[in-house]
């Protein structure tokens, strides 16, 4: 724990060199007035510290400045009723903390213009709402004279009330149906006024995070509409990296690796040395680190093993992340999935499954912790039961390399350990769409049938072998998400006071010019130029 005094000083230094760096670019970037401005929004990124996602969108709206085209920011100032990081799942008529998401903004976005907007008219859409239930909700509609097209306010807002709630399967009470209410209020705000921003500014880019988050959702909707370009972006794998993506919401993140593209020596070696540590569990995520400890097989497990025919892990993920959005393709959801597996589980005694809880489902010490999780399901069903069954926790720090190294097969639903496990020369049974899943790395059926099918094949086998083009095309691919696609920001930042958090390093305003720095060459000519957001 960081002493208050000493962690006051620490972010006063880094507010110092924000400042210091806002006034440098503002005083010494020869601005090219006739280039049409590029605009920012990430209202979904933080409060009050700075987060990676928050300093990934300053930094790049940085680059465009410097690189001499103007930017303006856009940005809420009371204008959502509720948001999603302003939401508490245990009262949510609890109003947001504006104040401080306020003076956040007036501290980030020194260098560049700022437009806000507040709440508006709101009445005819409250009447339109009253009384409506979920399904009405989800479907919930409302026209935009100005654009000429029905915004679908509901299904924007869906996955952040899912992401705020800390679940899939809302529950039909007055808190939701409120909640749910405020934020489709909040997303028509957002809609209405940036419609009439993007009138105002004219822009030729549009650069917003995720894509997923209902505020940046809506945001997004409207920019297509009017045919501006779209850019969203994401936090990646290795620390103070992200994905920028153009056309595309940021989780979905089509890589397009080419069809040649082969890895040298040296790119084996790099990955081989992030392989290394990965498999020790020393990573972080987001500038969380999800494993302080990680404890190998102990010998009550394997005295259990050894008593059935293979050994079979099945790791979920968790249930309210953005990304699920696109992986429920052959089953409605994670616990679809589960619920499937149950039966198989009962018809094959000779097997021993584990289940294996996302380590980010039950996050320590936030209110990231999932309401509806696995090990909830696991109660439910009776699964401890099972004498074929062995549930792991997420605060359970079990080693999943040990397990994996163990196992006949593995199954995931969308999870990047899909991926390491097949490094690890594990055949992968996906049954949903991850990023890997379009590159011949994992079994990916087309359908439920068919994983299915596939499923009762493997567990019946003597032995499922490891296809020689998965690992090939896992580490292609694991090469180019990490090394090509994922723009380090590393130069620029360092960890904050507190986990998650960053500041900014010292660094010369020229640093941020494209000549200057790689990550700052691939910002400007994507977002300007309309080239791949990917390192040479």
């Amino acid at each position: 724990m960081i002493p208050p005094l000493t962690r006051r000083i620490y972010d006063l230094t880094g507010d110092y060199r924000l400042r210091k760096l806002s006034a440098d670019l503002s005083r010494h970037a020869a601005l090219r007035p006739e280039q049409p401005p590029v605009v920012f929004f990430n209202a979904s990124t933080r409060l009050g510290n700075l987060s990676q996602n928050a300093a990934f969108s300053l930094l790049a709206s940085m680059a465009v400045q410097a690189s001499g085209v103007p930017v303006v920011h856009f940005a809420c100032t009371g204008g959502m009723t509720r948001c999603m990081l302003g939401t508490n799942p245990d009262d949510v008529h609890q109003p947001p903390p504006c104040s401080l998401c306020r003076r956040g903004t007036n501290r980030y976005l020194r260098n560049a213009p700022v437009v806000s907007f507040g709440e508006g008219e709101t009445s005819n859409l409250r009447a339109a709402l009253a009384g409506l239930g979920l399904p009405e909700l989800e479907a919930f509609t409302y026209p935009c004279k100005s654009l000429g097209a029905a915004v679908p306010l509901g299904a924007f807002t869906l996955p952040g009330l899912r992401w705020a709630l800390r679940r899939h399967h809302l529950r039909d009470d007055e808190a939701t149906r409120f909640l749910w209410r405020e934020y489709i209020v909040s997303a028509w705000a957002v809609a209405r006024a940036f419609s009439d921003f993007l009138r105002q500014v004219e822009p030729q880019a549009a650069v917003l995070f995720n894509g997923i988050a209902f505020p940046e959702a809506a945001a997004r909707w409207v920019a297509r509409q009017m045919g501006v370009r779209v850019i969203t972006h994401e936090v990646s794998y290795l620390p103070f990296t992200a994905f920028f993506v153009a056309d595309a919401p940021a989780p979905t993140y089509p890589l397009g690796i080419p069809a040649d593209f082969a890895l040298s020596p040296r790119q084996n070696a790099r990955l081989d040395a992030y392989l290394s540590q990965r498999f020790k569990g020393e990573f972080t995520m987001a500038g969380i680190r999800f494993w302080p400890e990680m404890q190998g097989l102990d010998e009550a497990f394997l005295r259990k093993a050894a008593k059935f025919r293979q050994i079979v892990p099945v790791f979920t993920n968790v249930i309210y992340d953005t990304s699920q959005v696109f992986a429920n393709t052959h089953f409605e959801h994670m616990f679809a999935w589960l619920d499937a597996l149950l039966p198989v589980m009962r018809a094959h005694p000779e097997t021993l499954f584990v289940i294996r809880a996302h380590p980010d489902e039950m996050r320590p010490g936030t209110r990231k912790q999932a309401r509806e999780h696995v090990r909830g399901w696991v109660e439910r069903n009776g699964v401890a039961a099972l004498p074929n069954v062995v549930f792991v926790g997420s605060r359970e720090y079990l080693s999943s390399y040990d397990l994996i190294r163990r196992s006949k097969f593995v199954l995931v639903y969308n999870s990047s350990i899909g991926l390491e496990a097949v490094l690890l020369g594990a055949p992968v049974l996906a049954a949903a769409a991850a990023r890997y899943t379009d590159y011949e790395v994992v079994h990916y059926p087309e359908d439920r049938d068919g994983y299915m099918r596939l499923l009762e094949r493997f567990l019946s086998a003597d032995e499922v072998s490891l296809p020689e083009e998965h690992p090939r095309n896992a580490r292609r691919f694991l090469y180019y998400q990490l090394f090509k696609a994922s723009l380090p920001f590393g130069d620029f930042l360092e960890p904050g006071s507190i986990p998650g958090a960053v500041r900014l390093k010292a660094f010369p305003w020229r640093q941020l010019r494209p000549e200057n720095h790689p990550t700052m060459r691939v910002l400007v000519d994507g977002i300007l130029r309309g080239k791949p957001f990917l390192l040479p």
